[in-house]
């Protein structure tokens, strides 16, 4: 019986001439092997080597031929139809933490990766882990921006822990009455995707970041949640919005939410800013099928949209949890 096919060979004409300097040399004889082997449908070779070469090549400082190989290495994944595991998505996250920060090179290889990761993996946003490693990795940076969608898409408690120490720390940098649109950009999201445990994740820790001189913790109903008290309207709503929603879809809850948008929105500041109403209206749908007044319109127009079966919602649209037709909740969410 012949020895299954190895990676050892291609391998050891490549890595000396890494380690001799002979970048260009060794890249070209990589694509070289991975290319003949990949034709011969020896796919799992044909990605050793290619992650193994980018990864030294990277390690030297070679960060345009180390990302060509590992685009290269997630396209054999494709070609592979390799899923996510432990091993595959290991390889991926190291080739991006050598890729390191500046130019292009690294976002190349985390578009690439996350593409891979939402067609072979489970949740259709790309695989929790590895947004979650990508999102880490980039907020111990500083680059808060590029951080935040990837922890929102991860969806996981302890992204939204991290999202929040992120967001407090960025709103330190603004002005003390942005506070409340910072906490609404972790919020409302998670909550969107039906994630409650997330956005409690979140909202608790960016409080605790955010470390508010002068408030007080009030216990919510007899459910055990305290709200902390403080100056921002938008930041106390968004705090009594999670436990109402998490009650959803029941009668008291319904009342309760319709209350609470009621008071709040008589009380001024960023809550009224156009994107949060929004948001506020997308959740009042989705939880209790509560949808927003119809603009004024021309009356003949209406009448005609009536008469001849226009003007209604979409099947499915707006439907509440629960009812046929609701938002499903994103996969690999906890």
């Amino acid at each position: 019986m012949p020895p299954a096919p190895s990676a050892n060979k291609a391998l050891s004409a490549i890595l000396p001439q890494i380690a001799e300097g002979h970048a260009y040399e060794a890249h070209q004889k990589a694509r070289t092997f991975a290319s003949r082997y990949t034709k011969s449908g020896q796919h799992a070779v044909a990605i050793e080597v290619l992650f193994q070469s980018a990864r030294e090549l990277l390690k030297t400082g070679q960060q345009g031929s180390g990302t060509d190989l590992a685009v290269m290495m997630l396209d054999a994944y494709d070609a592979a139809d390799v899923g996510v595991d432990d091993e595959s998505r290991g390889r991926v996250t190291q080739l991006i933490a050598l890729v390191g920060p500046g130019q292009t090179w690294r976002k190349t290889v985390v578009d690439k990766a996350v593409a891979w990761s939402a067609k072979y993996g489970e949740c259709p946003a790309g695989d929790p882990d590895l947004h979650h490693y990508i999102g880490e990795l980039l907020y111990k940076e500083g680059a808060f921006v590029q951080a935040e969608p990837h922890l929102l898409s991860a969806g996981k408690r302890d992204s939204a822990r991290l999202l929040g120490q992120l967001l407090a720390e960025w709103s330190k940098a603004g002005s003390s009455s942005d506070l409340g649109l910072f906490a609404a950009r972790g919020t409302l999201p998670y909550l969107e995707l039906e994630n409650i445990l997330a956005a409690r994740a979140f909202l608790r820790s960016f409080l605790a970041t955010a470390s508010l001189p002068g408030t007080t913790a009030l216990p919510v109903g007899d459910s055990g949640d305290e709200i902390v008290l403080t100056s921002d309207n938008l930041l106390n709503f968004l705090q009594l919005a999670v436990p109402t929603l998490q009650r959803a879809p029941s009668p008291r809850a319904r009342e309760a939410w319709t209350r609470l948008v009621g008071t709040y929105s008589t009380k001024g500041g960023a809550i009224t800013h156009p994107e949060i109403r929004k948001a506020i209206q997308d959740l009042s749908a989705t939880y209790f099928n509560i949808q927003p007044p119809r603009p004024a319109g021309n009356p003949f127009g209406d009448l005609l949209s009536g008469l001849f079966g226009g003007g209604g919602a979409p099947p499915g649209a707006g439907a509440g949890r629960g009812r046929p037709g609701a938002r499903p909740a994103a996969v690999g969410l906890d």
